[in-house]
Order: C-alpha cells, then sequence, then structure tokens
C-alpha cells in the first residue's frame, strides 16, 4: 500500500511460488486442559491464508503459542491447524517440527494452493522473548539464524499478517524481508491503517476513552497523544480515573489506597499531577464511583469520599457524562475497561460505554484483549457496529506511544527493493 510505504498481497503473483506466511493465531488456553479457549485470532487470519491459497500459492504457516513468560502456554499447534482447517474448508496440514529435514521436505512437497502449518516457533531459541532481550539483533544480523538459513531457500515470497507481534524483533518478523520480496496481509494492513488513521488523521474531536488495570499502556499513550495533539479529550476510567483524582487530591481510603500502592500504581499519581498541569482541559474524570456492600452495587459521590472500599466501577453519574462526550466525537479509540466488567455488579459502566461507543457516529477502534473481550460480552455483532477491532495489545499500546515497531520498520524497508 503506498500510503503506508508497504506492499500488499495484491501486488504479486503467488501460481507456483512458496509464501511464507507470518500469522499471529497465539491464543488463550485453558490451562487444565490446555485446549484454545478463544479463536480471535485464528479468525481473523482467515482471509489471508484463503486468498494466497486460492490464488495458486503453496502456504507455509509460520506461528507461535506462548513463551517463557507463560510457559504453560506453550503447546504444539496441532489444535490451530485443525481450527484453521475447519474454518478454511481445505486441507491444512500440520507437522512438529519447526525448520528441521522434516519440515523442508514437507515444504518442497506442496503443490499449489497446499497449506501447511509449521511447528510451534517458541520451540527456538531465537524466536524466544528473552533471547530478544539478551541478544539483540539487527535484521540483517538474523540471517544466520536457523529458522532463516532453512527455509528463506525454498521460499519465494514473505508475508507478514501478524500485527499483534509487531513490537517483536524476532527473526520470524524482521529478518525475512532482508531476502525475499514482502508484503502486509489482509489483517497486518487493516491494523496499521486503521491505527494510522487514529493517530495521524482522526476526525475531530478524537476521544480516547482509557481504563482497566494496565495504567503503564494507558499513561504510555498519553505522553504521546497529548503532546502532539492526536487527543482531544481523554475519558478516564477504570484505575487510570482513580489514580487522575488521587492527583487532584482526593482520598479514596484505606483499602483502595493499599490497592494502588500494592500493585505499585502509586507512582503514577505524580505522572497524572502533570498531565493535568499541562493538558487539564483535555480530561473527563470520573465524578462517582461504584462499591460492593451487603453483596448490593452501591455508588458514592467524589465529594463524600474517602471511604473504606474497593471501587470497581464508575457511577451513574459518571456513565453519563461520558456517553455524552462519546456521542459528540469523531474519532472513539477504546483501550481498557470502566471497572472490572467481568462481575456483574461492576459491568454497568464498561457495558453502557461500549455500546454507546457501538451506536456513536464517530469511527471507533477498540484494542487490548480485555476492551476487545468486553465488546465481543456487551455488544451484539461488535465486527458490524465498531469500525475497527484490534487484535493487537502490547503493538497497538507503543504504536501510538510514538514507539518505531520492529515489524513496520521491516516492512517499509522491504518496500520497493530488488531482490
Amino acid at each position: 500500500m503506498q500510503a503506508l510505504g508497504i506492499h500488499t498481497i495484491d501486488e504479486f503473483d503467488y501460481r507456483g511460488k512458496t509464501v511464507l506466511l507470518r500469522v499471529d493465531i497465539n491464543s488463550p488456553i485453558d490451562p487444565t486442559t490446555k485446549k484454545i479457549t478463544n479463536t480471535n485470532r485464528i479468525d481473523k487470519s482467515i482471509p489471508t491464508i484463503e486468498d494466497l491459497a486460492s490464488s495458486g500459492a503453496k502456504v507455509v504457516l509460520l506461528a507461535h503459542q506462548g513463551d517463557t513468560l507463560d510457559y504453560q502456554n506453550l503447546i504444539p499447534l496441532a489444535e490451530h491447524a485443525s481450527l484453521l482447517q475447519e474454518r478454511l474448508g481445505r486441507k491444512v496440514q500440520y507437522i512438529d517440527d519447526v525448520a528441521g529435514p522434516a519440515a523442508v521436505e514437507l515444504v518442497k512437497s506442496m503443490d499449489e494452493g497446499d497449506i501447511v502449518l509449521l511447528g510451534n516457533l517458541r520451540y527456538l531459541c531465537e524466536e524466544i522473548s528473552t533471547f530478544e532481550d539478551v541478544v539483540p539483533l539487527e535484521p540483517e544480523d538474523m540471517l544466520n539464524t536457523y529458522l532463516v538459513r532453512r527455509l528463506a531457500p525454498i521460499a519465494d515470497y514473505y508475508v507478514n499478517d501478524a500485527f499483534a507481534a509487531a513490537h517483536r524483533n524476532a527473526p520470524s518478523m524482521v529478518a525475512f524481508q532482508e531476502l525475499l520480496p514482502s508484503a502486509g496481509g489482509r489483517q497486518f494492513i487493516a491494523e496499521l491503517s486503521a491505527l494510522t488513521r487514529v493517530s495521524e488523521s482522526p476526525e475531530r474531536p478524537a476521544v480516547f476513552v482509557l481504563g482497566g488495570l494496565k495504567v503503564s499502556d494507558a499513561f504510555g499513550m498519553l505522553q504521546q497523544v497529548l503532546e502532539n495533539g492526536t487527543a482531544d479529550l481523554v475519558l478516564a476510567g477504570g484505575v487510570t480515573g482513580i489514580l487522575f483524582q488521587m492527583a487532584r487530591g482526593y482520598s479514596f481510603g484505606a483499602s483502595q489506597e493499599e490497592f494502588i500502592q500494592g500493585r505499585s500504581l502509586g507512582r503514577f499519581v505524580e505522572q497524572a499531577k502533570s498531565f493535568l498541569e499541562d493538558y487539564a482541559e483535555k480530561f473527563v474524570l470520573p465524578v462517582d464511583f461504584a462499591y460492593e456492600h451487603n453483596g448490593q452495587r452501591q455508588e458514592i459521590r467524589l465529594e463524600d469520599l474517602p471511604k473504606d472500599a474497593l471501587f470497581l466501577d464508575i457511577g451513574s453519574e459518571s456513565i453519563e457524562l461520558f456517553k455524552t462526550k462519546i456521542a459528540e466525537a469523531g474519532t472513539i479509540f477504546i483501550n481498557g475497561p470502566a471497572g472490572a466488567y467481568e462481575h456483574e455488579l461492576f459491568s454497568k459502566g464498561t457495558k453502557e460505554l461500549w455500546n454507546a461507543m457501538a451506536v456513536a457516529p464517530g469511527y471507533t477502534v477498540v484494542g487490548g484483549g480485555d476492551s476487545v473481550s468486553a465488546a465481543y460480552t456487551f455488544v451484539e455483532n461488535p465486527e458490524a457496529k465498531f469500525n475497527y477491532i484490534c487484535t493487537a495489545g502490547g503493538a497497538m499500546v507503543r504504536f501510538l506511544s510514538g514507539v518505531e515497531l520492529p515489524l513496520v520498520k521491516a516492512m517499509k524497508k522491504a518496500y520497493g527493493r530488488e531482490y
């Protein structure tokens, strides 16, 4: 795509050619059964796989599941292959070998339209996050890694459809572009286009709805979107909203403040003060909060604090205040629920706001695991009602924080290159 400086899959002829397709089908796993519990990323990968196979390509899927940081999810990809086959309606062969002799021979024997899923990339030390942290390499330094040495010579093209892993500086993500004509898959291009629209040319006013427990994500984005003027308003729910009211001098009581300090979140209060000093007019903060008393949802106004309770949702007045701003927005970016939405007592804020955003006239983008989960939990047919639902979490946050993502850099470097 010329506007992004990245080739799309429509720009090459794949008939009879071997295509290495890096997908992100890393899925939540039940800790007991080791079965996949959510197929969202698998579902999102289907259009690119189908288009390549239908064009006559020999499609070699590269994917990971789990990592050193979540070793309990580091499992073979056999179930992934079965789910892909079920959705594609065509055979997906699986081999529990990443790039060894058996995998290479299988790839060499493929016919047009065949699809093969190779073994879990994270079985290779050069693909795990701890290797990346300890041995930082540039893409050109990765050409001698096992994966690239074994697979690049038997491939004609490289396609990446794994934007959710775009922040990873791993051989499967950034090295093949040095050797093979490379293109972004359907999901990759859609995700990058949606986030580029939010960050570079949002319809005004641009409203960022931030919440959840991943406070570092919210504060990381805020620095960038406030400084460069991307965000016109920030609606702060969840713990983020509490931290900003603490920065204004409000005390919430022993239980809530113990919760904040116990998770090392108190350090964000000073940063919140700094944001309020420089951009006070851009923040819309909760004016009431919900807590549990005798098994019932209770609400308390800001001026009636402190109270010894945990505040796990925004209150009704805050919900209406936020909904008014959402209805007036030209662009809405959503990252982080308004409260502990998985508990019925505290689902009201997230449920009402997500449904308000689903019918809002502005361009809406939902990102982050909990935000996406809430969309599917509370909104009927969310794919049709939100303009874009991101699969990315860490990559999305880094992109909106102004960080150059290794994958995007590598794909742009490959644009127009002669091989």
